[in-house]
């Protein structure tokens, strides 16, 4: 696909409407992309914040993924390096215990045209459940915590991470042998996925 075939590819996925009576707000789409980025994170759907920004991860769980990543914000922002592409482009809304799931939408509608734009991907984060579900082949379905641990299913270029909501502070505190051994690898692998 041409840069001009993902940028106009890129558009029509921010004009998108498809959810618009679904949702309780004007719709979104929040996307990053560019044809040679190495590093593909799959989210789960932007938040308020987000939201409001039009900026990918561009809240609290922006900065522990970043964190978690070492990447820094101006290498993280950049699509020619990292692709960002959620389950559901837009804010779902609030439901009773959190942000609602990712409209079912936009997956099935995006991705393959998108992952099709992005050929020089190295390394495929899958941030939360929904992204692990959706990509991880395995069957009987692991846990995610049974996914982060062993990357059951997991592509040799896929990591499975939870999502970074203040919510995985209590996650790790339960499973320190992620900040120990997953971390680690996770950086040197985006390392070796940016490197020339």
């Amino acid at each position: 696909m041409a840069q001009s075939d993902l940028a106009n590819l890129l558009n029509e996925i921010r004009a998108c409407r498809v959810c618009a009576g679904a949702l309780g707000h004007e719709p979104r789409p929040v996307v990053q992309a560019g044809a040679s980025a190495r590093v593909l994170i799959v989210g789960q759907a932007p938040g308020s914040k987000v939201h409001a920004s039009g900026i990918p991860w561009d809240d609290d769980s922006g900065e522990r993924l970043r964190d978690w990543t070492g990447l820094s914000r101006d290498v993280f922002y950049d699509p020619t390096r990292v692709a960002l592409m959620p389950m559901g482009f837009c804010y779902p809304g609030k439901g009773s215990g959190g942000d609602l799931p990712p409209r079912p939408e936009c997956a099935p509608l995006w991705h393959v045209r998108l992952l099709a734009a992005l050929p020089q991907v190295r390394l495929t984060l899958l941030v939360g459940q929904y992204a692990i579900f959706r990509y991880l082949p395995a069957r009987p379905r692991p846990t995610l915590t049974e996914a982060v641990r062993s990357r059951i299913g997991a592509p040799p270029a896929t990591v499975p991470l939870p999502h970074p909501a203040w919510r995985s502070t209590l996650w790790m505190k339960k499973n320190p042998w992620f900040a120990a051994e997953v971390l680690p690898d996770l950086r040197a692998g985006i390392e070796a996925a940016l490197a020339d």
